[in-house]
């Protein structure tokens, strides 16, 4: 009996010291996603006309840039980029999509941009913008005789500067500003727009 009582007691000792060697989960919660989003139009919505190359008295390749937030910036950010560009078109046979607007060095502090910013290579809060032809936002431009195109806004949050230059050409300025951020994006966010020109 007293050897079946010692058994037993070597068992639970050892279950015990078991289990108190298991490590505790302590894991804090995931940080929320960056979030970018506009009042201009809904994610995924209709881009208004305002917006684009369409609007009355715009300039060819011009338009009026939307209102941009965000949220949920990950720790550790030193600047931002946007990256708007239209996936349904193919340049010069290539995978290179058109660019519509490119703003880097966008500082860490801000939480958007507002609606209309001016052209010009460097903004006075110290970043540089581009677009495919031109340092400016170049609205949508679908043509109406075919489909709806998709406009995407990008947004990356970096842990660093870029120490990148605008080009004379917009598709040479994001290949250098894209090769830049890697290793360097901390976090990423998208918002979709549709358009084609009216009838």
């Amino acid at each position: 009996m007293n050897r079946f009582k010692l058994i037993i007691t070597l068992l639970i000792c050892s279950t015990s010291a078991t289990f108190a060697q298991q490590p505790t989960s302590t894991t804090a919660p995931a940080a929320p996603p960056m979030r970018l989003t506009s009042s201009a139009f809904p994610d995924g919505g209709i881009i208004p006309i305002k917006f684009t190359q369409a609007a009355p008295g715009a300039a060819p390749g011009g338009g009026t840039s939307p209102e941009l937030s965000w949220t949920n910036v990950p720790a550790g950010t030193q600047s931002f980029i946007l990256h708007m560009h239209d996936v349904d078109v193919s340049r010069n046979k290539s995978i290179d999509d058109n660019l519509h607007w490119l703003v880097w060095n966008i500082p860490a502090n801000l939480t958007g941009l507002p609606e209309g910013i001016p052209g010009g290579a460097q903004l006075p809060d110290g970043s540089y913008q581009m677009n495919v032809f031109t340092p400016s936002y170049r609205g949508p431009g679908a043509a109406a005789s075919g489909p709806l195109h998709h406009y995407i806004f990008e947004l990356y949050a970096l842990d660093t500067k870029l120490d990148v230059k605008p080009s004379a050409e917009g598709s040479e300025t994001r290949q250098n500003v894209m090769k830049a951020i890697q290793n360097h994006v901390l976090g990423k966010a998208a918002y979709v727009g549709l358009f084609k020109r009216p009838q």
